[in-house]
């Protein structure tokens, strides 16, 4: 089921009535990280009250129904680690595993094992970014999808918000940078000759005013559409790179990281403050933190509901990553007035979207089958980290700037003093067909609301006939018209019935007064 459509909901419904009709006693839900296991325990399987508890890395304590569990704090190289070897085999009568595309879908994971042991329990395996390929297939070992749901179907059954997608280009990522003669960083290394290009900007060369380049233009666009407090969150290349883009962040929004100074947080695995700060951003009756930086914690899993934007600032090439993180803004909050999200993209990410997997079934190669059949394969190991695993991976690649580079060690380059601009940005919109496409926002708006009022009588029955003119509004919104957007676009103060009839039927624009 796609991201925002209710895994873990209808995994407590079904446990919940397996369990009150006593055909499943006793259940265990595993989650490979801790935010989604608390997140789990206070959020959707609450109603189990008592009967609940989380299993930890000590003794386990027999007396419970329910047990959620994280893979990592009961599996270990030996049996003094293996916690879960403290349950018999049969101990429980059904088994969850959420984000079952990571470790548990690889044959030789210390995650299989878990199943493995419990292997009389019913199985569930949830997932937003099934896996099949050579190494990992999730059908291989849960078999094919008793149930699937899209993000298009979602979007179209209005479950899910649509998107609007802003790719923005920046002069050093189309022209690449390459240094002058005998040009050195900050810190007085040499920098290598050669063309560095998006591939290295942030990886292996900072360039401290592309940042400030990023951190400016979404400043700027909040405080143009009058967004300033919508939650948003940075996808950085790594840690440092995230830290770097919140101080750029807060020295563009000063103003307002007076106010409240968790307006602009880092959330990352080595910052302990900012991830004390998960559950606020996750909630949506907390107005902070608002702007986050983050490279991989917030991928995937954490309910964001109300975020509004999704900036990507790293290179992206997997689907699966790439999906997650979208998943982060598809929650509608219609009490929030959250009915669509926007996608700022920075490293042409979003090129993905064109890609036949984006929303496809999951289906096993042929390369897959014949390996599969021939038992002629050697799994690679699955990556099973989870992303604070992943973050602090990245966080090692870091060099030490304070002493000099010699040839042997990793070579990272930070220069302050490089202009870098804006070349364009384009706009494109989800169509009625789920498509993305790029024309003006105004024609846009005129031939969407002429395919459905074809004149103006025709949208004045509408409007007229309507209990409240905001269903027409909002049934508008989830067609990717976005009113707040068109407000910005004509520069007017006008009523959304006066802008809708002079933007698709050429009458006077008449403004509020």
């Amino acid at each position: 089921m796609a991201t925002g459509t209710g895994k873990t909901y209808v995994a407590f419904q079904i446990a919940w009535r397996l369990w009150i009709a006593g055909i499943k006693k006793r259940i265990l839900f595993l989650a490979d990280r801790e935010a989604l296991r608390n997140q789990t325990y206070t959020g959707d399987f609450s109603p189990f009250k008592e009967n609940m508890t989380i299993v930890t890395n000590r003794k386990v304590d027999k007396s419970y129904q329910i047990y959620l569990a994280l893979y990592q704090s009961i599996t270990g190289q030996n049996d003094t680690k293996n916690i879960f070897k403290q349950f018999s085999k049969d101990f429980f009568d059904l088994v969850i595993v959420d984000e079952c595309h990571r470790g548990s879908a690889s044959e030789d994971s210390q995650w299989r094992e878990v199943l493995e042991y419990f292997d009389s329990a019913s199985q569930i395996g949830l997932t937003a970014t099934p896996k099949e390929n050579k190494e990992v297939s999730n059908i291989s070992y849960f078999g094919e999808p008793v149930y699937t749901y899209s993000l298009k179907q979602g979007i179209e059954d209005g479950f899910l918000a649509p998107y609007k997608v802003i790719r923005v280009i920046l002069d050093k990522d189309v022209e690449g940078f390459r240094p002058e003669r005998n040009q050195k960083d900050k810190y007085g290394n040499l920098i290598e000759d050669r063309e560095y290009n998006n591939k290295d900007f942030d990886r292996t060369l900072f360039l401290g005013k592309r940042t400030e380049t990023v951190a400016k233009y979404v400043s700027d666009y909040l405080k143009a559409h009058n967004k300033r407090m919508s939650k948003t969150i940075f996808f950085c290349v790594n840690q440092e790179h995230a830290a770097f883009m919140r101080q750029a962040l807060v020295n563009e929004n000063a103003d307002m990281v007076k106010i409240n100074d968790k307006y602009v947080m880092q959330i990352t695995s080595d910052n302990e403050e900012g991830k004390n700060q998960i559950e606020n951003f996750c909630n949506k009756n907390s107005s902070y933190p608002v702007l986050v930086t983050t490279s991989k914690l917030l991928s995937t899993g954490v309910d964001t509901k109300t975020v509004e934007f999704i900036v990507i600032d790293s290179n992206i090439n997997s689907i699966i990553e790439f999906k997650q993180i979208i998943g982060r803004g598809t929650r509608l909050v219609e009490e929030k007035n959250k009915l669509y999200f926007t996608i700022i993209d920075f490293r042409n990410v979003t090129r993905l979207f064109a890609d036949n997997a984006f929303d496809g079934e999951p289906l096993q190669s042929e390369e897959y089958n014949i390996t599969k059949k021939n038992k002629e394969y050697d799994f690679c190991n699955e990556d099973v980290n989870t992303a604070e695993t992943a973050e602090k991976e990245e966080n090692e690649k870091k060099p030490d700037t304070s002493l000099p580079l010699t040839s042997n060690e990793p070579k990272k380059y930070y220069v302050d003093n490089v202009e870098v601009s804006v070349l364009k940005d384009l706009v494109k919109y989800l169509d009625y067909n789920g498509k993305l496409i790029t024309e003006s926002f105004k024609d846009y708006t005129r031939k969407n609301i002429k395919n459905k009022y074809a004149t103006l009588d025709n949208f004045l029955q509408a409007w007229n006939g309507a209990e409240k003119k905001s269903i027409i509004i909002d049934e508008m919104e989830k067609a990717g018209i976005f009113i707040e957007e068109l407000k910005a676009n004509t520069k007017k103060d006008l009523d959304p019935f006066d802008m809708l009839c002079h933007i698709a039927y050429d009458k006077p624009p008449l403004t509020k007064k």
